[in-house]
């Protein structure tokens, strides 16, 4: 038997082909990793930009199947991981490690356009089926033609068009949507196609930056649901606590370049951090003491002779003692949002009768029956294109109604943020520069107060806004958006590029706030933590909704199909299979067991041949005419030393392997 060794840096990394006599215990150890199924091994890995380290010795392995979420703050390289996954960017040094069988599927950056039907899009994705369905139209060989049904049927093509169907309906697309062309769709619809692609391929690894910046609420609360169900192994960088509390099963947290890896969701890896950093302070106190002992009696001693010894003894044990890292407590910046400067009576807005558009013969919004209150958080639910946006327009001040009355509009004062005023911050202006617009007649001092209480040090208050990272930005946006203190805050998805813990800090700046809020979000946890009223957007007009967020999310999934499954996973795990199909699934999983098998006859092969190696070894050393030949014994002794190192080495892979083979064995019994 030939095992598969891997190779550094390449998505398909189980490609060399080495025979037995050339395989090293390592060798055996990645086919060990491969047949007990790691999907992905990331093995001390080194990344730099411009010389500074952004993952330095990092490692993990992450088993088939498992639903992982990565997390870490603003700018710890999380995106770049998934670029040194896919094979975009290359290590400095370690090892990516992949089955060489395993699709990894990723979102493009470029989103879909052309004419192509949205529906058709998603389905040409899948370039097999697009090639074997071509191929049946023009076949006349009848065994290629037997073959290319068979394999048509093996991957369910024909059912392809309505399980796309499903997927794009989850994401937001009714029937109708789905026939337009993809260039009929702004940047962020067209995202979402490119996403349904990637989940209607359903990949071996499926790779996902920031899926629900793309997504409302609902789409969200979709997405979460499909993710659950899938059947293969998944890899998502997100902010979103809600989804890593659902979605997924483990943790990895990315942090000062290692990755480590936590059991449960996003809540379970917070308690079990915040006790390992416990007890890691209660260490470190414990080793200072020690040490600062240690190093008076040093002082104390080291001049005397009696106590030489002991004090050097004491030098010793000093160095070898490894500190322990001191925690870095990364505070994060507050959100800071000022009371208004003068108290309204409630309500600050009424709503009668009133009609809202952009065109009186099309309008988007009727019959607005709606009061505001000094001190109410607004959430407002429904899918992107409902008028969410043209709601928040009009109450904002920025859209006349068509028709009915909005009282109380000029009197107060609003403040607006929205994701599109990001791209239109001037990218040559500093933030100091928007201080000195907002202060200008401030000081120095006064201004760069205000900034630094918002996380903007001196040297990022003279950054170019070009230069800003997304969180920065939106920090910057969400300072000038609150800056006077407004009667209103309108949120239009503020968290999109802010990390967990932001996004904490802006719920309690929210829940301080003494003015009213509107929101609109993809972020379940921040409308659970901020809102304290539901608003729903639908059937061309905005009313109060009396349930919750779980009685909304189980009408959601209702409505666009949560019983829809991955292909393999819980939808088609509940259904029966016939005869036919239960012989097949046995005869798969046999045929899964003899890899193992052969992988468990190849390692004891291993073990005898480094065996009968030492052994002749021991008979050299016992020779006493070898002992004549200094140079021909410390030879020997030291290939003996490294024999019996592979030897170990060898019998460890051996019994890991014989393990997964018996278990695997009796799964087929059973």
């Amino acid at each position: 038997m030939r095992i598969a060794t891997a190779s550094i840096g390449r998505p398909a990394s189980l490609t060399a082909l080495r025979p037995l006599g050339q395989c090293s215990a390592g060798d055996i150890w990645a086919s060990v990793r491969y047949l007990t199924g790691i999907m992905l091994h990331i093995n001390d890995l080194t990344f730099r930009i411009e010389g500074r380290p952004i993952l330095e010795g990092a490692t993990v392995a992450i088993p088939t199947g498992h639903k992982v979420g990565m997390v870490g703050r603003n700018g710890t390289g999380k995106t770049t991981l998934l670029r040194l996954i896919i094979g975009e960017l290359a290590p400095d040094d370690g090892s990516i490690s992949i089955p060489r069988h395993a699709k990894i599927g990723h979102v493009a950056q470029e989103a879909p356009g052309g004419d192509t039907s949205l529906l058709d899009w998603v389905l040409e994705a899948d370039i097999e089926r697009s090639s074997l369905l071509a191929e049946a139209e023009t076949a006349t060989d009848p065994t290629r033609i037997s073959d290319v049904q068979i394999r048509l049927n093996d991957i369910d093509a024909h059912a392809a068009p309505s399980r796309a169907a499903a997927i794009l309906a989850g994401l937001g697309f009714d029937a109708a949507a789905q026939a337009r062309s993809c260039r009929e769709f702004s940047g962020g619809w067209r995202m979402r196609v490119a996403l349904a692609a990637v989940l209607f391929l359903e990949p071996e690894i499926l790779l996902l930056d920031e899926p629900t910046n793309y997504l409302d609420l609902e789409g969200t609360m979709w997405l979460e649901s499909y993710l659950k169900a899938y059947p293969h192994t998944v890899l998502m960088v997100s902010h979103d606590r809600d989804l890593l509390n659902r979605a997924v099963g483990s943790i990895l947290h990315l942090e000062r370049g290692k990755l480590t890896l936590y059991s449960g969701g996003y809540d379970d890896f917070e308690e079990t951090r915040r006790e390992k950093q416990r007890l890691e302070l209660k260490l470190k106190k414990k080793q200072d003491d020690a040490r600062k002992h240690m190093e008076a009696f040093i002082l104390r001693f080291k001049a005397k002779a009696s106590k030489a010894a002991q004090a050097q003894s004491r030098v010793k044990a000093l160095a070898r003692m490894q500190p322990i890292a001191d925690q870095i407590a990364d505070k994060v910046s507050p959100f800071l949002f000022p009371a208004p400067q003068k108290l309204l009576a409630s309500p600050l807005i009424r709503i009668e009768g009133a009609v809202a558009g952009y065109d009186p013969s099309k309008p988007i919004l009727r019959n607005l029956n709606l009061r505001i209150d000094q001190d109410d958080r607004i959430a407002l639910l429904g899918q992107n294109g409902n008028g969410k946006s043209t709601f928040a327009k009009l109450v904002g001040g920025k859209l006349a109604p068509l028709a009915g009355k909005v009282f109380g509009v000029n009197r107060i004062d609003v403040g607006y943020f929205a994701q599109h005023q990001l791209d239109e911050l001037n990218p040559l202006e500093t933030p100091y520069a928007y201080m000195v617009k907002m202060l200008p007649d401030g000081t120095e001092a006064q201004r760069r107060a205000k900034l630094g209480a918002y996380g903007f040090g001196v040297d990022k208050a003279e950054t170019k806004c070009g230069n800003l990272s997304g969180g920065e930005k939106a920090r910057l946006l969400l300072l000038l958006t609150a800056f006077h203190g407004p009667h209103l805050i309108i949120l239009d998805e503020p968290t999109n590029h802010l990390d967990i813990d932001s996004r904490e800090a802006l719920v309690r700046a929210l829940n301080d706030y003494e003015g009213a809020v509107i929101l609109i979000s993809h972020d379940r946890h921040l409308v659970d933590a901020a809102a304290d009223r539901l608003w729903i957007v639908k059937n061309g007009t905005v009313e109060n909704y009396e349930g919750d967020m779980d009685s909304y999310r189980a009408e959601l999934l209702s409505e666009r199909g949560g019983k829809t499954a991955p292909r393999g996973g819980a939808a088609s795990a509940a259904t029966k299979p016939n005869r036919v199909d239960e012989r097949r699934q046995a005869a798969e999983r046999r045929a899964e067991v003899a890899p193992l098998r052969k992988a468990m006859q190849t390692a004891e092969a291993a073990v005898t041949k480094l065996a009968e190696k030492l052994a002749k070894c021991d008979a050299g050393l016992a020779d006493p005419e070898l002992y004549n030949d200094a140079g021909k014994t410390r030879k020997l002794t030291f290939e003996r030393g490294v024999l019996a190192k592979q030897l170990a080495e060898a019998e460890d892979a051996w019994l890991a392997v014989t393990d997964a083979y018996e278990q695997a064995a009796s799964a087929v019994d059973a």
